[in-house]
């Protein structure tokens, strides 16, 4: 049933225009992955494993509604991804006489992330910020206050008996999942560089012909699925996917946001990549960055992100081999909010002071890696919080935070800090280990993953603190043995600091 299904997609996709060597390139189900695409015969590097023409991409672009319903509707849907997702139910809807019709066919109708996760499931990641990412009630606000209007207003391009099976909220939620999980941001073609330019860079070269090389006419265009953040703020602020945000629109043109029949289908793991999708005028293509050998699975690049945005936008994990032997993702972070840092100093300027910071353009989140020092803001803002009344008045005037230099008080802080970030958890890690090995009761895959989560970040919190207590020590003992060091410097004992002996009792 799944080959029947693989073998129809990719008919569809080559009498679409898309490009792709059967011989050398095939989809299957891989126990660990899922769908993904194999190599059927080595593959050299930078060889062209397929190519995509992009009018064959679907976006707001390529799909006619946003015609149909006329600017004055559109722009109702806002900025953000709503606009998209409604031509993907409009598509979707049109069944067979779609365009995409064989692309919605595989594109997948389940999904593991946490948009979908029962209240339950989700308790079990308490503590990590993962959970004020998720958007699922911004997205549901969009859906009621800009997309339910258009499809009451428009019954010529959404029947009235199509509104419960194609566009409901669990329909609008799915179409949001396959963007965050699937799309690609694909810019407008802009052009190669000017003649003027190849004529100054081979003068540069020394005239020399240089060897070709496949290289992209543009950046690549798989660089990161795309994400619209929420603007960050003082307190906890949700990021959301698939609802509107001003700022972060005004920055990035959503109608870049592409769905890309069979660059999809590749599968994306921390390390394993060797290949990438690169665009030209009129097409693009998937090449090779590295020799893949027969049997080799295909992968992708999405810039190994850490387990906690895996599971938010895909519903997986990655479960590697860490240097210490433990399993887990060599690119988790965890995340640490300014408002923890000011509830520890507890000053009165504190308002004061944190504003002048984010007016600044100071962090509001600091983000920690594994076997990585303190984030060099975090200690700025720390030193920031716990300077004296002069030092803050030169600092302001300056307009500089102060220099990221740690020392016994700001470490203090910062070692509070930590710990009140590992007690937002309900579990320690030491718990969390006792989970997964002792195998008594089986875990579903959701809470398993949630797990995974919530260690590698504890991990690296418990790292990052260890080595405070550590420094703390070896402080502690060196200012010790340089007290007893001055003593002796000073006098033996028995005898004055002047150097006269003193009077025996």
């Amino acid at each position: 049933m799944a080959d029947d299904l693989n073998t129809r997609f990719l008919e569809w996709f080559m009498s679409h225009g898309g490009k792709v060597e059967l011989a050398a390139v095939g989809l299957t189900h891989f126990p660990d992955a899922g769908r993904g695409a194999v190599a059927l015969r080595d593959i050299q590097e930078n060889e062209i494993i397929f190519s995509i023409p992009r009018d064959l991409l679907l976006s707001t672009r390529t799909c006619t509604l946003r015609t149909e319903l006329g600017e004055n509707a559109w722009k109702k849907l806002g900025n953000g991804w709503a606009g998209l997702m409604l031509c993907m139910m409009w598509e979707n809807a049109k069944g067979a006489s779609s365009k995409w019709a064989g692309y919605f066919e595989i594109m997948p109708n389940t999904f593991h992330s946490l948009m979908f996760w029962t209240p339950d499931e989700l308790s079990e990641l308490t503590g990590s910020t993962v959970l004020d990412k998720i958007g699922k009630n911004e997205a549901e606000k969009d859906y009621h206050e800009r997309v339910v209007p258009i499809l009451k207003d428009r019954p010529d391009l959404f029947p009235p008996s199509h509104l419960d099976s194609h566009y409901g909220l669990n329909m609008y939620h799915i179409m949001g999942s396959r963007i965050l999980s699937r799309s690609f941001h694909v810019e407008e073609w802009k052009g190669n560089h000017s003649d003027s330019d190849d004529e100054e860079e081979h003068e540069e070269d020394g005239g020399e012909e240089q060897p070709e090389v496949v290289v992209p006419a543009e950046r690549p265009a798989s660089e990161d699925k795309m994400a619209v953040d929420g603007e960050n703020t003082i307190e906890p602020h949700p990021h959301t996917l698939e609802a509107d945000d001003e700022e972060d629109d005004e920055a990035e043109d959503v109608s870049d946001v592409s769905m890309v029949p069979m660059a999809d289908m590749l599968n994306a793991r921390n390390g394993c990549d060797n290949a990438n999708l690169f665009y030209e005028e009129h097409i693009l293509e998937m090449r090779a960055t590295k020799p893949i050998k027969s049997g080799e699975q295909i992968w992708n690049t999405y810039g190994d992100p850490p387990n906690s945005d895996l599971l938010r936008r895909y519903g997986h994990v990655d479960m590697l081999t860490l240097p210490d032997g433990s399993i887990g993702n060599p690119s988790d972070v965890v995340e640490i909010t300014a408002d923890l840092v000011v509830d520890i100093v507890a000053s009165e300027h504190s308002r004061e002071r944190i504003d002048w910071w984010l007016e600044e353009g100071g962090d509001d989140v600091f983000i920690m890696e594994a076997n990585s020092p303190l984030p060099d803001a975090l200690v700025s803002l720390i030193r920031l919080l716990l300077s004296t009344s002069d030092e803050w008045e030169k600092i302001r005037d300056k307009g500089k935070p102060p220099k990221p230099k740690s020392d016994a008080q700001s470490d203090s802080v910062a070692e509070k800090v930590l710990r009140k970030r590992l007690d937002m958890y309900k579990t320690s890690l030491d718990d969390d280990i006792c989970l997964l090995s002792s195998g008594s009761t089986p875990l579903s895959s959701n809470y398993q993953n949630a797990v995974l989560v919530r260690m590698g970040e504890k991990r690296i919190l418990e790292g990052a603190l260890g080595k405070l207590v550590e420094k703390a020590k070896a402080g502690s003992q060196t200012q010790t043995a340089g007290g007893k060091k001055r003593r002796a410097a000073n006098g033996r004992e028995g005898e004055a600091s002047n150097g006269k002996r003193s009077k025996r009792s």
